[in-house]
């Protein structure tokens, strides 16, 4: 089957994939954002149970897989390239996943690893973009904690937050060129330790609470102190966390 240059979004909805949105429409492209709910300029389908995904998909030239879900991204991912066999298309895949999936033992990364395997061995066309954790990731770890007296935080655990609207460039970049295989990994333009950015995050959000860096056992934070998460060395966002803050709701 030919395809139509259409742009497939799926997780077109969520806190990355309206921005890839937006950005895809900025460049004069009006993707077909996937969701499971009925909504203005949406297509229908549902990537758990399959239901839609082969009219979803049908004639795209490129599939920018952008939906999570933790448990549920392998199957999800299966089921989105069942329905591309189905339909005989042959599209550029573009999936996104993290930053030192395969170094650090979360199971949530581990998934991530799972989903790049499927891809990789799908016959497709492929591009994989591993990011960072997101800032809002980070803003909600912090509101989730800030009714203590204290905001404790992972002693020695460096991060280096992106922007979504940076990845979401990035992938709209990706979008337009040929497939890539595995891209150069995208952090945040800045690498703080966690009592930093909480002291960031205290200081835009007007709030006072000493931050207590507590000393985290287990492989998973052994990970995350070893920066296995970070990626320094390859090429970075533009938008910091304190710049992010300024401009998230309740700030």
């Amino acid at each position: 089957m030919t395809t139509d240059g259409t742009i497939v979004v799926t997780g077109g909805t969520g806190t990355l994939g309206r921005a890839v949105v937006a950005r895809l429409r900025d460049a004069g492209r009006e993707p077909r954002v996937l969701s499971r709910r009925a909504g203005p300029g949406r297509t229908v389908g549902d990537l758990d149970t399959g239901a839609g995904l082969d009219d979803a998909v049908r004639g795209a030239s490129v599939v920018l897989h952008a939906a999570t879900r933790p448990g549920h991204d392998v199957a999800a991912t299966a089921n989105l390239l069942r329905a591309v066999r189905r339909t005989g298309s042959h599209p550029h895949l573009i999936v996104v996943s993290i930053v030192g999936a395969d170094r650090i033992s979360l199971g949530y990364y581990r998934q991530k690893v799972a989903v790049e395997d499927l891809v990789t061995s799908s016959g497709l066309p492929w591009t994989i973009q591993r990011a960072t954790q997101f800032h809002d990731l980070l803003d909600t770890i912090f509101c989730y904690t800030s009714w203590l007296p204290v905001l404790p935080v992972p002693a020695d655990v460096r991060f280096q937050p992106v922007d979504v609207r940076d990845l979401a460039e990035r992938l709209a970049t990706l979008a337009a060129g040929k497939p890539a295989g595995r891209a150069p990994d995208l952090g945040g333009p800045e690498v703080l330790s966690m009592g930093e950015l909480a002291g960031v995050w205290l200081a835009v959000r007007g709030r006072r609470r000493p931050v207590l860096r507590v000393r985290v056992p287990g492989a998973v934070v052994r990970g995350f102190r070893s920066g296995a998460n970070l990626a320094a060395h390859r090429e970075r966002g533009r938008i910091t966390f304190v710049e992010f803050l300024g401009r998230a709701p309740g700030t």
